[in-house]
C-alpha cells in the first residue's frame, strides 16, 4: 500500500513539473519530495533524487545521478553527473558542482566551479573561485569541525588539501599538490611540494 502511495505521488509530482514547464529526460526515473520547489526552465537529466527542504532556482541544469537535499540553488547553476549537495549548502548564480563532487553546509559563491573530483565542506568560498580535480578541504580533525573561508578570485591546484581552520585571501593562488595548514595572504602564491629530483640513467632493480 505504501508502495502505491509512493509511486502515486511521484507521479503527480513529476506531471505538476512537467506542467510548469521543467524539462526532464527519463521522468520516471527522477524522484522529488513533497517539498521540492523547481524555478523555470530547469533542466533534469535521468536519475536525480531531490531529498526534502530543496529549493531550484531558475535556467538550472542538474546532470545525471546527482542527490540534492536542505540546500538553496540560484539561478544559471550547473549540477553533476554524480554530484551530492548535501544539507546546509547554498550554491550561488553561476556556480558549477561538476561531477563527483560533494558539497556540505558550503556556500559557493557566483560563478565560482568545483568541476570535477572534490569534498567541499564547511566552506564559505567567494565570487568567481577556481577548485582544481581532487581538491578536499579538510575539516574535521577527530574531534570538531572546522571552517575553511576562500575568498573572491582564487585558484585552488589540482589535489590539494586545505585544513581547516583556515583562510585563503582574495586573488591567492595555491600549487597542485599542496597541503595548506596556515593563512594565504592576499594575492599570494602558496607552495608546499618537494623538490622533484632526477637520477639519470637510472637502471630498475629487477628479480
Amino acid at each position: 500500500m505504501k508502495q502505491i502511495k509512493f509511486k502515486n505521488s511521484q507521479i503527480n509530482l513529476r506531471n505538476k513539473f512537467l506542467k510548469f514547464g521543467v524539462k526532464m529526460i527519463g521522468p520516471e526515473t527522477i524522484f522529488f519530495s513533497e517539498d521540492t520547489k523547481l524555478g523555470k526552465n530547469v533542466i533534469i537529466e535521468p536519475y536525480v533524487v531531490f531529498g526534502p527542504k530543496v529549493k531550484i532556482g531558475d535556467n538550472v541544469t542538474i546532470k545525471s545521478f546527482s542527490h540534492l537535499e536542505n540546500c538553496k540553488v540560484e539561478n544559471k547553476v550547473d549540477i553533476g553527473p554524480y554530484a551530492r549537495v548535501r544539507p546546509g549548502s547554498i550554491l550561488k548564480e553561476g556556480s558549477k558542482v561538476g561531477n563527483f563532487v560533494e558539497i556540505k553546509k558550503s556556500t559557493l559563491g557566483k560563478k565560482s566551479k568545483v568541476n570535477h573530483l572534490a569534498y567541499i565542506g564547511d566552506s564559505q568560498i567567494g565570487k568567481s573561485v577556481n577548485i582544481g580535480a581532487g581538491t578536499i578541504t579538510c575539516n574535521y580533525d577527530g574531534v570538531k569541525k572546522s571552517k575553511t573561508k576562500i575568498k573572491d578570485n582564487v585558484f585552488i591546484g589540482s589535489n590539494s588539501s586545505l585544513v581547516a581552520p583556515i583562510r585563503i585571501d582574495e586573488g591567492s593562488v595555491v600549487g597542485a599538490g599542496s597541503v595548506i595548514t596556515k593563512n594565504v595572504r592576499k594575492k599570494s602564491l602558496a607552495l608546499t611540494r618537494s623538490l622533484q629530483i632526477e637520477i639519470k640513467n637510472y637502471k630498475r632493480k629487477r628479480k
